[in-house]
């Protein structure tokens, strides 16, 4: 009797220990949060706008996906202090922008790097994750020029805090159009000992009032980030405007119809009714013929 009382404990035991396993098991599964993984990249346009592209994205059941709708706060370090710039949150893929004011609104470390950190403090759904950034202040000065009736692009690229140009870097020439950019000149163009390059710019390259917007680009360089530089230059073959839209096309709108459509179609309208009404017309006169007669 005593032997099945204790069998009967350690079995209750075992069933507790389970259920509990069971349900400790359960709620880690419902409070497991999923790592965020942050990309971000600096962008300066010379004369222009200077900003962060982030991007927000984290491994889900073994798919990569979007991580949207997080808010996210952006820091200046300066040695072991932070100062919050601002806050942006991400859109429906995952991406956003952090404009800054100027190049002045952040403050660098003793060795001209200016040093920022992207930072999500998490929520129920995602950990908490930060993203450290890292560059110095470049410039592009370009320009176009015309030399032996050749039109080129020449550009210097300089490291704006020390004056000192930046040698052996490779700068994409290449004219803005809706899709992808059109390139210009060689696969690498590097700049020599003072920083310089010179482009030459085939005749041919169309463009709207015969005008080129040619960028010049230090892409996604780990010093300074990337840097661009816009030129319009005047030395495209202008467009030739082949657009119908107010002609009198088979595909204009309804208001625009060929002539000899709208004719052609009247005439056959006119001469249908026409004909209709004549038979009706000698319906009646042999009716009333009839009735005459009787």
């Amino acid at each position: 009797m005593k032997n099945q009382l204790n069998f009967r404990f350690i079995f209750l035991v075992l069933i507790s220990a389970f259920f509990v396993s069971t349900g400790v098991q359960h709620l880690n599964a419902q409070t497991k949060k999923n790592k965020v993984r942050l990309k971000a990249d600096y962008v300066k346009i010379i004369d222009g706008e200077m900003y962060l592209n982030i991007a927000a994205s984290s491994k889900i059941n073994k798919k990569n996906v979007k991580v949207s709708g997080i808010e996210l706060t952006i820091f200046n370090v300066i040695n072991d202090e932070k100062r919050a710039l601002g806050n942006v949150t991400t859109n429906l893929k995952g991406e956003t922008k952090f404009f800054l004011k100027s190049i002045n609104a952040i403050t660098p470390d003793s060795t001209n790097t200016y040093n920022l950190t992207v930072l999500f403090n998490g929520n129920d759904t995602f950990k908490k994750a930060k993203k450290s950034i890292s560059f110095k202040n470049a410039e592009i000065k370009a320009k176009h020029i015309i030399k032996d009736s050749i039109n080129y692009i020449t550009a210097t690229l300089i490291d704006k805090s020390t004056k000192e140009p930046i040698i052996n870097e490779s700068l994409d020439i290449q004219v803005q159009r809706l899709f992808n950019p059109l390139k210009v000149g060689d696969e690498f163009n590097y700049t020599d000992e003072n920083g310089f390059i010179i482009i030459p710019v085939e005749n041919g390259i169309p463009g709207i009032n015969g005008e080129l917007i040619i960028e010049v680009v230090l892409n996604d360089n780990d010093i300074y980030g990337t840097v661009k530089a816009i030129v319009n230059a005047p030395i495209g073959s202008p467009i030739v405007n082949e657009d119908t839209y107010e002609q009198r096309t088979l595909w204009a709108p309804r208001n625009k119809t060929p002539l000899f459509i709208l004719i052609f179609a009247n005439l056959l309208i006119i001469g249908m009714w026409g004909t209709i009404i004549y038979l009706i017309t000698n319906l009646f006169k042999i009716n009333k013929t009839k009735n005459s007669t009787l």
